[in-house]
């Protein structure tokens, strides 16, 4: 029997789309799975929709609303598989993704697989899925560089199937943390790593577009999770790696924040 994959869904508000992300999961063609589904304390009727699937390998519960990042970790602390995905509760799993990846990392308790990823708006099938700079293995450091160095990094957290360890070595979500929360997490993870390794064919349909969402709040306490996230992001690659490509790669995502707010948040800037 292959490794057991954990596949982990924070949920709020998902109403119209969280029946789509269960069922991309459920429809994987993979033998040893479970699905953990937190709802946030939704004010829609996302908990109506989870509770619709019947399936024995779906774990659910609804605790009140605590944020993203809480709900991400009460749901690891639900899960027991081996291999762990974090998932948004918008997106799609495009087939055979779980298996592709699984067999990409093989027995490996120190290497994360990464997939690909593309935007859509109305239909996952929108999705292109074109090459990018970061589709390499690579070691964790020289993967974060290549994934900054034009200042729009991608860390959506469907891309990545970890190993336990790592994450119990990384620690698990900030829970300060609203706008970006992914970003330093995964900086964070990835850095726990020893190796990231890209599975070709392996496909996230990542869900843009939707009013509301947590990526495009622009209030003060989201402004101030996104200055905290860089900062930290920024010292995590920093303490392993003070090559000249790292600090440039650090300084364009610290120099994009300020083009971003300006003439707003001085503070922060």
């Amino acid at each position: 029997m292959p490794r057991k994959i954990s596949v982990l869904i924070p949920c709020y508000n998902a109403e119209k789309y969280i029946g789509a992300a269960i069922e991309s999961v459920l429809e994987q063609d993979y033998p040893n799975l479970e699905l953990v589904v937190v709802d946030d304390g939704s004010t829609d009727g996302a908990a109506s929709e989870i509770a619709k699937f019947k399936d024995p390998r779906i774990i659910s519960i609804t605790q009140e609303n605590a944020g993203h990042c809480a709900a991400a970790n009460a749901a690891y602390e639900l899960s027991s598989g081996e291999l762990i995905k974090f998932f948004d509760a918008d997106d799609v799993l495009m087939p055979d993704m779980l298996k592709i990846q699984a067999g990409r990392v093989e027995n490996r308790v120190d290497a994360i697989a990464m997939g690909e990823w593309d935007r859509f708006y109305e239909s996952p099938e929108d999705a292109e899925f074109p090459h990018r700079s970061t589709y390499i293995d690579a070691a964790p450091n020289d993967w974060l560089i290549a994934d900054w160095i034009a200042a729009r990094p991608m860390t959506q957290c469907g891309m990545f199937l970890i190993p336990r360890p790592i994450i119990d070595q990384a620690g698990l979500w900030d829970v300060r943390l609203t706008l970006i929360d992914d970003f330093e997490f995964f900086t964070r993870v990835l850095l726990a790593s020893k190796q990231v390794l890209f599975t070709p064919g392996a496909k996230l349909a990542y869900r843009s577009g939707i009013t509301g969402s947590i990526s495009g709040r622009k209030s003060r306490e989201a402004i101030e999770s996104q200055a905290l996230a860089l900062e930290l992001g920024v010292s995590y690659l920093l303490a392993v790696d003070e090559s000249p490509d790292a600090r440039l790669a650090c300084a364009n995502l610290l120099q994009m924040f300020e083009y971003e707010h300006f003439p707003y948040h001085s503070d922060l800037r």
